[in-house]
């Protein structure tokens, strides 16, 4: 796979079946008559959800007998965390701002007294 601007792997994440299957391969790998009968599509439908998680690269397949076995790939997800982080890092700034300030105004609570800034 290439770097987060790989339109393949968004456009893959975008649709919500596919996330959905993305969910439950995260459980185990699953044959494709599972996740058909998981996610309410039909076969060819999920076949064609399969197939493009599959050319993004977030899904390996490998046969076992007559069935198809679908896994996640854990190497596109580590790069979307690795993309995602700096604006984890910047909510997590929010959220402890917004803690503070709530820590300011909040009605002093006579069992513990509010810190005096």
């Amino acid at each position: 796979m290439g770097t987060m601007s790989d339109a393949s792997l968004w456009t893959a994440l975008a649709d919500p079946h596919r996330r959905a299957i993305v969910a439950l391969l995260l459980e185990r790998p699953r044959p494709v008559g599972e996740i058909v009968e998981a996610c309410g599509l039909s076969q060819p439908s999920t076949s064609k959800h399969l197939r493009v998680l599959r050319e993004a690269g977030l899904v390996r397949v490998r046969q076992d007998a007559q069935r198809r076995v679908y896994a996640l790939d854990p190497a596109p997800i580590a790069e979307l965390d690795a993309w995602l982080a700096p604006y984890r890092r910047l909510w997590n700034r929010s959220l402890d701002e917004l803690g503070r300030r709530l820590d300011r105004t909040a009605p002093d609570d006579p069992e513990e007294p509010a810190p005096k800034d």
